[in-house]
């Protein structure tokens, strides 16, 4: 009997996948989606088709194209990832769709439509290889292009890759244009001429490895603070707090993490506090290898912890090749404080203040109002103090002169004109105080300084809302969420806005996210009332009411006096058909809260099923 006949071919077979494909599905799969399939629809497959390739294999966020010629290979990729630079330009950086691209020239197996073999599993292992927005290409790709193309290629020596035998000889294509006079470029110097577009970067939270786990807040002040700092680079793209602390306290595959987040480089490390001594351990570390470019170690007096995080800045920016601008070197060197002793207190009320209690609100304002008596200089303090009087003000019905709370804020910012946090705050007490005309201002200047504020955005969208501007309340709530990994109050507040916008094919997706990210946080806090409101509420629209109730049941019985658990019941009561209900809890509510929550409860639309009840009016009169 002969052998069974095997077809083969040489081919150029060009690898492609999207670059933190896994981060922008759980910020938002719905625009993460629709973002892909335009990209593929107007750019990605009419350009492959117009160099001469097929997709023959797509793996969801992954693309395998055949190419007969490895020149047309080449130029199809160089193609596609200069015009998704300009793809991308104007859209948040965290929601740009970028490929990794991996080129090789090999005999492959037909089998049909597909094709396998060792040349298809090393274009794979080389598009891994990668940098974000970059080509990997095997020596014999870059030995067929030659010169012909007039692209540089940047020796990456041997490297070993999983499945295949021997190691590869890996070159990365300089996507820079080529000079003028199509000359060869040399090679020094290349490293840093290499990249199409920024360096990426996560740090990801630095390990409490004090002895006293209650020195947590420490070590994750830190972390934020290296975050801001690299932040204001220009030269960087850096992840923000809210993306990167998903990974706090879970095992650490650094390789796999730098690929789900699309970035280049992590940043890792440890903090060890005691007494007035202090020992931080830093990293940066390559994503594609998990290899470690930079490392040192600082053990200093508690009172350098600011020379400290300065130091690991600037030598991230100097591996990395950063030009740093005088404005941001300037920026980065000035410290928020002086003093050690009101940074800790200011990072213990941060910690604490997220919670959104009446409790810990009051105590999150102790430790601030502490940090502004050790430093009457700590802008951040103010802004912080500004916000829990705002929040208690608004949302738990304490009373106290809204001038203060602007008072407060104005000393931040007499400080600081440029403290993003403090503007944010100024916008939410303008609305909490019915000074509505001059809130917008200052989230629109919030966003100005700092467009990833998660802050000004979910406040903002609260104003757009008692406003009645739904289309923007949508974007800035969908804004916030794709910031905030675990933000659950977004999704789920932008629920009613979307069936107000008749958006309802939308509101399941959203929903689902909802719940999701409320049982992760009840999970992790399971004495907040807040998460189970809102997995209420994502419930009902889900069509499980049952489960609705049981969810509600539970926020309540973890905190039956919280203003925010009587309107979130008053509103899954209110969907679930029994309007009595709601309208006892909704009697209470409006006594209690602000006039932005006022206001909120005219226009949302998870009420209108009672709108129509004989005591709908007298619900009216309390709103004023």
């Amino acid at each position: 009997m002969g052998e069974e006949y095997v077809e083969r071919r040489l081919a150029a077979i060009l690898a492609a996948d999207v670059v933190g494909y896994s981060r922008l599905m759980e910020a938002n799969e719905e625009r993460t989606l629709e973002a892909l399939r335009q990209h593929r629809r107007e750019f990605f497959d009419p350009t492959v088709a117009k160099h001469g390739g097929r997709i023959f294999k797509v793996m969801g966020d992954g693309f395998l194209v055949e190419f007969g010629s490895v020149l047309n290979a080449a130029r199809c990729a160089v193609e596609i990832q200069r015009g998704m630079l300009e793809r991308n330009a104007g859209v948040p950086e965290d929601r740009h769709i970028k490929f990794r691209i991996g080129i090789h020239l090999d005999d492959i197996i037909v089998d049909g439509e597909d094709f396998y073999g060792d040349g298809v599993n090393l274009a794979a292992r080389l598009e891994g290889l990668a940098r974000p927005g970059g080509i990997a290409c095997s020596a014999v790709v870059r030995n067929q292009v030659g010169h012909k193309l007039e692209l540089e290629f940047v020796d990456q020596g041997q490297k070993t890759v999983k499945n295949i035998v021997q190691p590869v000889h890996v070159y990365f294509v300089n996507l820079a244009s080529p000079p003028a006079d199509g000359a060869p470029r040399a090679a020094t110097d290349s490293q840093s001429r290499m990249r199409s577009d920024k360096p990426s970067l996560a740090i990801l939270p630095f390990t409490n490895m004090s002895n006293d786990p209650e020195q947590e807040f420490f070590s994750d002040g830190i972390t934020e603070d290296i975050i801001t700092d690299l932040s204001k680079v220009s030269g960087l793209f850096v992840l923000g707090r809210n993306t990167v602390f998903t990974y706090k306290g879970k095992a650490v595959d650094l390789e796999g993490i730098a690929k789900q987040l699309g970035v280049a480089y992590l940043v890792e490390g440890s903090v060890r506090k005691a007494g007035n001594r202090v020992r931080i351990n830093a990293q940066l570390i390559d994503g594609s290898t998990g290899g470690h470019l930079w490392a040192d170690r600082f053990d200093r007096d508690l009172s350098d912890i600011f020379a400290v995080q300065d130091e690991i800045t600037h030598a991230i920016v100097e591996q990395l090749k950063v030009k740093l601008l005088p404005q941001e070197k300037k920026t980065i060197e000035q410290s928020p404080t002086d003093s050690v002793e009101a940074y800790t207190h200011y990072l213990r009320g941060r910690q604490i203040f997220h919670s959104g209690t009446r409790s810990s609100l009051t105590l999150a304002r102790r430790m601030f109002a502490r940090a502004v008596e050790l430093d009457p200089r700590y802008a951040r303090a103010y802004a912080g103090i500004a916000d829990c009087d705002s929040r208690l003000y608004s949302k738990h019905g304490v009373r106290m002169p809204v001038d203060e709370i602007l008072a407060t804020i104005d000393n931040a910012l007499a400080i600081d004109p440029n403290l993003a946090e403090a503007h944010a705050a100024r916008g939410y007490a303008l609305m909490v105080a019915d000074r509505r005309a001059e809130a917008p201002s200052a989230f629109q200047r919030a966003l100005a300084l700092d467009p990833n504020c998660h802050e000004a955005h979910y406040h903002y969208a609260d104003f757009c809302v008692t406003a009645g501007d739904f289309q923007r309340a949508a974007e800035h709530y969908i804004r916030a969420l794709e910031l905030k990994p675990d933000d659950y109050l977004s999704p789920c507040l932008l629920l009613n806005i979307l069936r107000s916008l008749g958006r309802t094919q939308e509101m399941e997706t959203y929903a689902r996210l909802g719940f999701k990210r409320a049982k992760e946080a009840l999970n992790l806090h399971p004495e907040e009332s807040k998460a189970a409101q809102m997995a209420a509420a994502a419930l009902v629209t889900l069509g499980e009411s049952d489960q609705a109730k049981e969810w509600l049941a539970r926020a309540l019985a973890i905190d039956p006096d919280d203003s925010g658990a009587r309107y979130n019941a008053a509103c899954v009561y209110s969907l679930l058909g029994e309007p009595d209900r709601a309208i006892d809890l909704l009697e209470t509510y409006l006594q209690q809260v602000g006039p932005d929550l006022r206001l909120r409860f005219k226009n949302d639309s998870d009420l209108d099923p009672i709108r129509s009840h004989p005591r709908y009016q007298k619900l009216l009169a309390l709103a004023g």
